[in-house]
């Protein structure tokens, strides 16, 4: 699935849990880096008014389909994806490390948070090793003196993963910029993933999220910050679906997706 404006051009080259199982191991066994990336329609809004945002997506990896109105756009373009929140995919990730036997890095959030996912996750998926666990400090920059910082502790720990809950924009600069300095380390932004873990958030209820309703459970519990986001998502519905049509129709000619690169 392919998303593009006059500024940006984003394909979803993850379709499925395969093959981002099938990417990852590969890398993983091969001892090369990567940055896995998360689309959803508010990164579709940051791209188009952020140029420091579109350059750090182009750098990136891997880019799967976060969010049902992704997969629903794919659908319709007759190019379907699964659905891979960052959130869901932290869990088969730390499997699929721990089986080759690498190790982890928790980056973002506060330090109680980030103590209490790494106690969940260890004893959630047997051989997982977190070697590191980061809380960059206020005011961090992503691609300034305080990324360094906190890529010199990622080598000085010896991590393999590094998990970002830095949130958008801030974790995909962070990974395009890191990818570019630690060559053998996966950058994998995963948003408020380790809150769930953890317990400072509370995800949606699983049935919430089966009729795709956890963008309204997230809102209304954080109305101030989250209503004003997904009304600018609902403003650029209608062109993205015009690019779906186009792209199931042939007005437009996509580049053939690739499954990473």
């Amino acid at each position: 699935m392919r998303f593009w404006s006059e500024t940006f051009d984003v394909t979803v080259n993850v379709p499925d849990w395969v093959a981002l199982e099938r990417h990852i191991s590969s890398r993983l066994r091969a001892g090369d880096g990567f940055s896995l990336a998360t689309i959803n329609l508010d990164h579709l809004v940051k791209l188009r008014q952020d140029v420091r945002f579109r350059e750090a997506y182009a750098a990136q990896d891997l880019v799967v389909a976060d969010g049902n109105p992704i997969v629903w756009m794919s659908k319709l373009a007759g190019r379907p994806v699964s659905l891979i929140p960052g959130s869901d995919a932290i869990l088969p990730l730390v499997r699929i490390a721990a089986a080759h036997r690498k190790t982890l890095a928790l980056v973002g959030s506060t330090d109680a948070t980030l103590a209490a996912a790494k106690t969940y996750l260890e004893r959630e998926v047997p051989g997982t090793r977190v070697v590191a666990t980061i809380a960059p400090p206020m005011g961090f920059d992503p691609v300034g003196a305080s990324a360094d910082a906190v890529l010199d502790a990622l080598q000085e720990a010896d991590a393999d993963i590094a998990f970002l809950a830095l949130g958008a924009p801030k974790q995909e600069l962070f990974a395009a910029y890191g990818r570019g300095k630690l060559a053998h380390v996966g950058f994998v932004s995963i948003g408020a993933g380790l809150d769930f873990f953890s317990g400072a958030q509370v995800r949606a209820p699983a049935w919430v999220r089966a009729i795709a309703m956890e963008w309204l459970w997230r809102a209304l519990s954080q109305p101030a910050r989250l209503i004003p986001r997904y009304a600018k998502c609902f403003r650029i519905l209608p062109v993205e679906l015009i690019h779906a049509l186009k792209l199931r129709f042939g007005g437009m000619q996509g580049r053939p997706a690739r499954e990473g690169k």
